[in-house]
């Protein structure tokens, strides 16, 4: 009943400055809305999963009229070839609207928009001069840095506060451009060897001397019809003896190089665009899937201010002094000083990750029963840390010094401003010394797929000895004058 007296006196105290409490709620909401306003997709994305190319498909046709795929417009075989490249996850927006609102968000880096004559741009691209064309000048869509967007109707929408991530969306455009185009340009100059018109524009620049010395004259003009395509056929086969490495009748990068094409499991993945999923503000739910964890377990340990100015309001006004003379003892003044904020930290924990379900869209993935552990394991953590803080601080600005110093600097370094993942090697490992390390891990672990129950029992388990260790060096240090 002692503790219980205490405890219902301190969270009366807690709660008087009604203001004060809204505040504490409301904070962290903002924090994570603000920082979501300035922090990237990109950023919190981890390693294996940041490249993704963005794609709106306006291509109109027609389809490639020869090689491996004849039925497919240009922007399809291109999609195919980035779909069929390790590690890259390839997203397809439906609209330019959508892609512009996007780009305008901060929401994708670059976005690449195949434009409607994007496959009629494509099958002009020859390495042939008109006069062996048929008197069509082809395109030469290649100019220092790769392929020339504009000449082959390609547009790449970009984000200018992304420079880095859009400028290596624009390098793997190149290259899958460079494997679809220039294969298509060089099975089709290969195609032309055995052409009619190809031989005859050949016999008009082709002069020997004559073997009776009578000037110069053109072997090839003398041929009929059947024996141009001998020749024509005859030099292809010539090359392809020369050039055995390599299929010169190929139109595709698999087969102009003899590369078999990859297995189902080794290419990227596909995926249509599925709109936004932020919650009731719209803002996009990947960044918060990093931010709510971040806040909920930052903004717990803030509970080190709040309790440390209680102690000292106490000591000042004179109530430890009368609790060390009542029928009391040392723990159960200390249980009955932890449970109030034990149970406001609680109610913190619930409203956050409320609020960052409700208001940013957030997804705790298929084993949401486990939140509750994690909320209060956190919670014994950061009320055991805010006890021994407040058993050590003996005025208001010891408090305000001591405790934001500590709960800043054990936030940065657990990972609750900036992902751990994004931190070199060395500093991760050192970050497992901090409960916000763990909490974050345990929540982290939640969001995936197929979270491991062990892994977040295991979490709980380290918060809870750290909740231990830091109350019973408050019971070692606490002192009621």
């Amino acid at each position: 009943m002692a503790i219980w007296t205490l405890a219902g006196k301190d969270l009366r105290l807690l709660l008087r400055d009604t203001r004060a409490a809204i505040i504490l709620l409301l904070i962290p909401p903002v924090f994570m809305f603000v920082l979501g306003l300035i922090m990237g997709e990109s950023v919190v994305q981890k390693p294996d999963s940041r490249l993704r190319v963005s794609i709106v498909d306006e291509d109109e046709g027609p389809a490639a009229p020869s090689g491996p795929y004849p039925n497919l417009y240009w922007s399809q075989i291109v999609l195919k070839d980035l779909n069929e490249s390790g590690g890259i996850n390839v997203e397809v927006i439906p609209s330019r609207a959508d892609a512009e609102r996007l780009i305008q968000r901060s929401k994708r880096a670059a976005i690449v928009i195949f434009r409607k004559n994007f496959s009629q741009k494509v099958n002009a691209c020859s390495f042939m001069e008109k006069e062996f064309t048929g008197g069509q000048q082809g395109i030469n869509p290649f100019y220092r840095d790769g392929m020339d967007f504009k000449a082959i109707d390609l547009e790449l929408m970009e984000d200018p506060k992304q420079p880095t991530a859009a400028a290596i969306i624009r390098q793997v455009i190149q290259v899958s451009l460079l494997r679809v185009v220039m294969s298509w340009m060089i099975g089709s100059a290969f195609d032309k060897i055995a052409d009619k018109q190809f031989i005859d524009e050949l016999a008009k620049k082709v002069e020997v001397d004559s073997p009776i010395g009578k000037g110069k004259f053109k072997p090839l003009g003398i041929l009929n019809e059947k024996q141009k395509a001998e020749v024509g056929n005859g030099v292809q086969d010539a090359l392809l003896e020369m050039f055995k490495q390599y299929n010169l009748r190929g139109k595709s990068w698999n087969a102009l190089s003899n590369f078999p094409p990859p297995a189902p499991n080794e290419g990227g993945t596909l995926t249509n665009y599925q709109g936004e999923s932020g919650g009731i503000l719209n803002r996009g739910a990947m960044r918060y899937q990093f931010l709510v964890p971040a806040a909920t377990v930052m903004f717990s340990f803030f509970m080190v201010l709040a309790m440390g100015w209680l102690f000292v309001a106490e000591r000042r006004q004179g109530t430890l002094v009368r609790l060390r003379a009542a029928p009391l003892t040392r723990a159960q003044i200390l249980m009955g000083k932890m449970l109030p904020c034990l149970a406001v930290s609680l109610f913190q924990g619930v409203f956050l990750l409320l609020a960052g379900t409700l208001a940013f869209g957030m997804k705790w993935g298929p084993r949401p029963w486990l939140l509750p552990l994690v909320v209060m394991a956190t919670s014994f953590a950061a009320v055991g840390l805010a006890m021994m803080v407040a058993s050590l601080a003996r005025t208001e600005f010891q408090v305000a010094i001591f405790g934001t110093f500590l709960v800043l600097v054990l936030g940065i370094a657990g990972g609750c401003v900036w992902p751990r993942e994004q931190m070199p090697e060395q500093v991760q490992a050192w970050t497992q010394v901090t409960p916000q390390a763990w909490a974050l891990d345990a929540y982290q672990e939640l969001l995936l797929a197929n979270p491991s129950i062990p892994s977040v029992l295991i979490s709980c388990g380290v918060l809870a000895a750290f909740g231990i260790v830091f109350t019973g060096l408050a019971w070692l240090l606490l002192r009621l004058d």
